[in-house]
């Protein structure tokens, strides 16, 4: 044993150090947390206007097309005259982020404080070292933070993710759901990888009185919390980097690239109405759960739980894929037997683009459907990522919460719920073209395929990696 010792030492070191960050990363969330009764503060009566309340002073939309999402993206930061929020789990620089970056240069230009919160491991992958981040950090009135940078000497704080997406102008408007900052979520440009997503547009008539009674205030509140927080890292707040040659580059070509936008986004520069592109809702309010970077109690689906659980005829659930536990399960099982339409929409394993759950459902799916819920997999080409919930004909959900155990008990999420049945027919018409592009699971293995559905085939490659992948990674499926 010594000889072997003296001979491997170095093999043992670098396999003691890979231990060391795998289980440091895995171990704070291998036991998930649970709510006891009365514990979680939201109640249903919350999301649902008292009688005689009236109109709410908020207006919504759904933003469903990634064009759309960029061109108001690129209005609010014209617009803005006091502060742009951004708020984003993953930030890369592409050909849509250099038009956003543009368009929030030029505002910083003018005065307008800009601020925006990252996620730290894309901040670690994406941003770091790369002089389009460090043009934005650079300017006066731009500030980046990164939410709990990765440290490998602290392993066990590494899975603490911010996977929050939201934009506020002034307070004046917000866009929140699940749109991460890139071209597969922004704009039409040429990309291998596209994904659909959705966001809800709040416009709040009382802007010139505050947000007061806007939920804009509820979601600048959580940013507040989570923004001074103790897991904020200043990115690079550095005046002198601008005169670094390759970063005076990207700043000169920011500048000039904003004289193009004009004419490339008339949409966003010319005549527009917050009024007239969205419809009037009786009530918003912001769902959201604990901001810390260990394991997290799940309130938010507890709400969504018993906001579903408590409907009166039907819930449409739209997520990109599902990942339970036993916890999990049960409440599916309460809301289906609450419930006689109960509805989920998913990726197909062919369709997905998360591997790791693709194979995680493969396995479970027997158990997903013993819930009672009715499974749709969608089959659509480019995967779904749009995290949705429709409450009978007036209560819809739009943010970031993914039906799976990461969002569940790890990430920080956000959902907005909107009461108005006007809002919810417009996404339940979204939800629909969905639908339609979706085969409707008969038992583990049988379908009934819709005509003009296309099943897609899963490649030989994919088939293997599921099979290995799926059994392997069940004991750390929560990280899934």
């Amino acid at each position: 044993m010594r000889h072997f010792v003296r001979r491997h030492w170095k093999l043992l070191i670098v396999l003691a150090v890979v231990l060391y960050i795998v289980i440091g990363m895995l171990a704070p969330f291998a036991v998930q947390k649970r709510i006891a009764p009365g514990e979680n503060p939201l109640r249903t009566q919350d999301f649902y206007a008292g009688a005689g309340e009236g109109m709410s002073v908020d207006r919504a939309h759904v933003v469903e097309e990634n064009r759309e999402a960029l061109e108001l993206r690129l209005r609010m930061a014209q617009e803005a005259q006091e502060r742009i929020i951004l708020s984003t789990f993953d930030f890369r620089e592409d050909e849509s982020t250099w038009d956003l970056a543009a368009a929030l240069y030029e505002a910083a230009q003018r005065g307008v404080k800009v601020e925006i919160m990252v996620d730290g491991i894309s901040g670690l992958l994406r941003m770091e070292r790369n002089p389009f981040f460090y043009a934005l950090s650079s300017h006066p009135d731009i500030e980046i933070r990164i939410y709990n940078p990765p440290n490998l000497l602290l392993p066990w704080t590494i899975n603490g993710r911010m996977h929050d997406k939201y934009v506020i102008c002034d307070d004046k408007a917000l866009l929140l759901g699940g749109r991460n900052t890139f071209r597969y979520f922004l704009g039409d440009y040429a990309t291998d990888d596209r994904s659909y997503d959705r966001e809800v547009m709040i416009y709040n008539t009382d802007f010139k009185n505050g947000t007061d009674k806007s939920v804009i205030s509820q979601v600048e509140k959580y940013f507040r919390e989570i923004w001074d927080g103790p897991h904020m890292k200043v990115f690079h707040d550095d005046e002198s980097l601008s005169g670094k040659s390759k970063v005076k580059a990207c700043i000169d070509k920011m500048k000039s690239r904003y004289e193009g936008l004009k004419e490339q986004y008339p949409e966003s520069y010319g005549e527009y109405s917050y009024e007239e592109n969205t419809v009037a809702v009786k009530k918003t309010a912001l769902i959201s759960g604990e901001t810390g970077i260990y394991g997290k109690k799940p309130l938010v689906w507890d709400t969504l739980k018993k906001l579903m659980a408590g409907a009166e005829n039907k819930v449409v659930f739209h997520t990109p894929y599902a990942v339970l536990d036993s916890q999990m399960e049960e409440g599916m099982r309460e809301i289906a037997g609450n419930v006689d339409d109960f509805t989920m929409i998913l990726n197909s394993v062919e369709n997905g683009d998360n591997v790791v759950a693709s194979s995680d459902y493969r396995i479970h799916k027997k158990d997903i459907i013993e819930t009672g819920v009715q499974i749709y997999e969608f089959d659509g080409g480019d995967s779904t990522h749009g995290k949705s919930i429709l409450i009978d004909d007036d209560l819809a959900i739009i943010g970031s919460y993914n039906l799976d155990m990461r969002s569940t008990y790890m990430d920080t999420e956000l959902m907005l719920a909107v009461q108005g049945e006007e809002f919810s027919k417009e996404l339940k018409e979204h939800m629909d073209v969905f639908q339609e592009k979706c085969r409707k699971v008969l038992d583990e293995k049988n379908y009934e395929v819709p005509e003009g559905v296309t099943v897609q085939k899963l490649p030989l490659k994919k088939k293997i990696i599921f099979s290995i992948l799926g059994p392997l990674l069940q004991p750390f499926r929560y990280v899934a």
